[in-house]
């Protein structure tokens, strides 16, 4: 699929965009703004049916000049607007219009006040994708005169991107960020927006392409892209009707130390729930029988020493190991067998720590699968690092590790190429047991012939999807066992002009 709705762009990515459009296709950059400012003013009208009265931050840049266009558009509607400017009005470009534009229309431009009055939707049109500095006094004190009117009431539509959010790297590190609960962007998605702090910040997130061909563009490969959920239809086909188990792969998982037999039971359910045809357990001695009897279709084995393990690896398709492993010396026995084996292989939880504290460079067909701590440890770095930049982790842990990685957290990021950034999920699933699923759902993918990258990808979108159809009878509360529940049904999923 390669839809430009679903295409993501770093900040200098989606300036050239801009480039593009105005200097080789020859649609001028006011056209965009009032466009932009179109498309900003019929989601807020969407989203806010009932409001009459609109506030509007500007800054004095070509975003500023979008919030003029979209005041002169609530104005002539009859709605009640009123106009702030922080750091002046705009100097050149085509906000210079704008500003002009609204003023020959008998608009007024207010100094920005320590506290905006009462309205019933405010703009935030300060800042767009150019920001990469620290934000000045006036600026921290918009952006919190802005959070003071939501905290009252007020709905924030962010204009193309919340002002303090960094568009390429998803972080919110210049001294303060708008809290929207609706962003309409531009020609081109923004990276920074759906991973990182971008899904805490960005709210409902609008695209409009501003009528742009697809010529634009061409030839400016996006940084990643966003998952859609008819992606799996591509990567799991219908099942032959002459289809055996042995079609669909045999995983074993090695986990379930003393005090995590859970761990390893959630994971081989997972894979259970996504297709496998078998599924082995590679666990203590005296765990296997309570395993087989809390899930019958386990087959699960007592390993105490790698000839056992080594009987088991020879006879599957791809081996996970980490669900309640532990880091005792039976887990780095076998952790250690698992590392020397030729086959497919997915490692999660406590193979990534046996992992970071004896690094080495995963050969073959791996998958990695760290949440931002665990990253950090893999990169010997720390996790405010590794949230900073996202992406650049992701790149670096393939780069170290040579193996496919998926890192975990909102806006989950798994490589490819490009690499997706998965939309889905919720904060219900916050909560212990859920990456032994993941694990589960990759090693089975992974299991039934997607290769590692693709079984990385689908596993992230399943495991989210299934999340989200659990989360419907509300997010706190929700548990491993509801996601791997609704699973079978996300493994399956109708194919369009089908029943």
């Amino acid at each position: 699929m390669d839809d430009i709705a679903q295409r993501l762009y770093t900040a200098a990515q989606a300036r050239e965009l801009d480039r593009r459009a105005i200097q080789d296709f020859g649609i001028p950059g006011y056209t965009l703004m009032q466009r932009a400012a179109r498309a900003c003013w019929v989601a807020a009208r969407e989203r806010w049916p009932h409001a009459r009265s609109l506030v509007v931050v500007c800054g004095n840049g070509n975003n500023g000049g979008d919030g003029y266009e979209l005041a002169r558009l609530a104005r002539a509607a009859g709605w009640s607007v009123q106009l702030y400017a922080v750091g002046g009005e705009p100097r050149q470009g085509d906000a210079v219009l704008a500003c002009s534009a609204w003023k020959g229309d008998g608009g007024t431009i207010l100094p920005m006040p320590r506290q905006l009055p009462a309205g019933e939707v405010v703009a935030d049109a300060l800042f767009g994708t150019g920001l990469s500095r620290a934000l000045d006094d006036a600026s921290r004190a918009a952006i919190a005169a802005i959070t003071q009117a939501r905290t009252a009431g007020a709905g924030v539509v962010a204009v193309d991107i919340p002002s303090g959010l960094d568009a390429t790297r998803g972080a919110a590190d210049y001294g303060a960020v708008v809290q929207a609960d609706l962003t309409v962007t531009f020609i081109g998605r923004k990276l920074g927006m759906h991973t990182g702090q971008g899904p805490a910040v960005c709210g409902a997130v609008q695209f409009a392409g501003l009528e742009l061909g697809p010529e634009v563009h061409e030839g400016v490969a996006p940084a990643a892209r966003l998952q859609a959920a008819t992606d799996l239809e591509a990567v799991l086909p219908l099942r032959s009707p002459t289809a055996h188990k042995g079609d669909h792969g045999h995983v074993l998982l090695v986990g379930g130390n003393h005090g995590m037999t859970g761990a390893i039971l959630l994971a081989g359910r997972a894979a259970l729930h996504a297709g496998a045809g078998l599924v082995s357990v590679a666990t203590r001695h005296e765990h296997a029988a309570m395993l087989t009897a809390a899930q019958p279709e386990l087959m699960c084995h007592g390993v105490e020493d790698v000839d056992t393990l080594r009987r088991l690896m020879a006879r599957a398709t791809v081996v996970a190991i980490g669900p309640g492993l532990g880091t005792d010396d039976w887990a780095r026995l076998l952790w250690g067998e698992v590392m020397r084996l030729d086959k497919p292989r997915v490692l999660d939880a406590d193979a990534l720590n046996l992992l970071a504290a004896a690094p080495s460079t995963v050969l073959g067909d791996a998958v990695l699968t760290p949440h931002p701590g665990e990253a950090a440890r893999l990169l010997g770095t720390t996790t405010g690092a590794v949230q900073s930049d996202r992406a650049a982790a992701l790149h670096a842990l393939q780069a170290r590790y040579g193996a496919a990685v998926v890192l975990k957290g909102a806006g989950t990021m798994v490589g490819g190429v490009p690499p997706v950034v998965c939309p889905f999920g919720n904060p219900g699933m916050a909560v212990g047991g859920m990456g032994d699923a993941l694990t589960g759902i990759i090693a089975a993918l992974r299991a039934q012939g997607l290769a590692a990258p693709a079984a990385a990808q689908a596993g992230v979108l399943a495991h989210a999807l299934a999340g989200d159809a659990a989360a419907s009878a509300g997010e706190r509360g929700l548990l491993p066992s509801d996601l791997i529940d609704r699973l079978r049904a996300i493994v399956n999923p109708v194919r369009r002009g089908t029943s």
